[in-house]
């Protein structure tokens, strides 16, 4: 299949790193970026629509106010040239979109922006309105309020959870390298991988957490990470290097991640969810219960860990630790804790009232 296809692809994520729009001097390559606004600009006359997730502010901030090792040195360093590069980088994406009759829209988001469901739910409504107005939404993690607590942390996952907002159906993750490899690309043998059906442990295993340039934030994990959020909003995803001329013009080789099939929208955002507040251990007759699709009964659990209330987002992890799942709990984790291993039938005596059925429901239950 071809995300290039607006029959397939009717609404298209692209992402570009930092190492691809700055050089190595920290300037702007902007005969590269000239080119591939000219691509965005082909796709939407065929009818697609397209929004970017642009990284850069933090480089071209950081240029600007001369601070060193590219402006992280320290978070306060990586804020203070966040703010000053976002206008940057809002400002180059409006003229070099503008030079090809089209309107840019800039939004910077936060890891809670999207984790929220309200706030998450109000960004899918922006996206919506402006690719249905023909405006290309750029959007950028807002570094200059983030902290290591409450970012992405790399704009690889920012992206596949922009396009479950957006009900997109790809994300092309245009980086320093063509896809992904059964090694590290620069061992010798390393054998490029052109398509993955599923995500299992012996893709992860292929992965290399480097960033090639030193510039980007993200490697190999993070996009295999966000090639899992897409999947489950039934997104594909593909990495392909930006080091070509005209990346969006040709099929040049990349890795496809195929997606399963969609969820419903809110089982979606629980699976894209990064941001647990707690975890729950089952054991295996659990984990296969889950997998028949049964909700998550307290027999099957074997551990509680972390701080969380009813409601709140928690990870289920098999007895060898492998999430699972994300769901919605019913109870708080210190209730939950005096209802591990214990029969529903126990369950009233145990807490004093009639509980509910279960510690996950399966209709506020996704797996992974």
């Amino acid at each position: 299949m071809s995300l290039f296809d607006p029959s397939v692809c009717p609404r298209l994520i692209v992402k570009v790193g930092s190492a691809l729009l700055i050089g190595p001097d920290g300037s702007v390559r902007r005969p590269w970026l000239a080119q591939l606004v000219a691509d965005i600009a082909a796709r939407i006359r065929a009818g697609q629509q397209v929004a970017v997730v642009s990284s850069g502010a933090i480089a071209l901030g950081a240029r600007r106010l001369a601070l060193p090792k590219g402006g992280r040195a320290c978070l306060e360093d990586a804020q203070a040239a966040a703010a000053v590069g976002q206008i940057a980088l809002a400002g180059l994406w409006a003229e070099m979109l503008a030079s090809q009759g089209l309107t840019a829209a800039q939004m910077l988001v936060t890891l809670d922006d999207l984790e929220d469901r309200r706030r998450y739910l109000n960004a899918s409504a922006t996206l919506a309105r402006l690719l249905g107005l023909g405006v290309v939404p750029v959007l950028n993690e807002n570094d200059s309020v983030a902290t290591a607590e409450i970012r992405f942390g790399d704009n690889d996952r920012l992206a596949a959870r922009v396009a479950q907002a957006a009900g997109a159906q790809g994300v092309l993750l245009l980086s320093d390298i063509d896809g992904l490899y059964d090694r590290n690309p620069a061992l010798p043998g390393a054998a490029h991988v052109p398509r993955v059906e599923r995500i299992d442990a012996g893709i992860e295993a292929m992965a290399d957490t480097g960033s090639a340039s030193g510039m980007g934030s993200g490697g190999m994990v993070s996009k295999i990470a966000a090639a899992r959020i897409a999947a489950a909003a039934g997104c594909h995803l593909a990495i392909a290097s930006g080091r070509t001329d005209r990346p969006l013009a040709t099929e040049a080789r990349h890795t496809l991640f195929v997606a399963e099939k969609s969820a419903g929208a809110r089982k979606a955002w629980l699976a894209g969810g990064l941001t647990a507040r707690g975890t729950l251990r089952v054991d295996a007759g659990a984990a296969r219960a889950l997998g028949g699709g049964a909700s998550l009964l307290a027999a099957g659990v074997t551990a509680v860990e972390g701080a969380f209330g009813r409601g709140d987002l928690v990870a289920i992890t098999g007895p060898d630790g492998r999430a699972l799942a994300r769901g919605l709990a019913e109870y708080d984790s210190v209730d939950a804790l005096r209802l591990i291993g214990r029969r529903s039938d126990e369950q009233a005596a145990i807490l004093g009232y009639a509980p509910r059925s279960a510690l996950v429901h399966r209709d506020h239950l996704a797996l992974l």
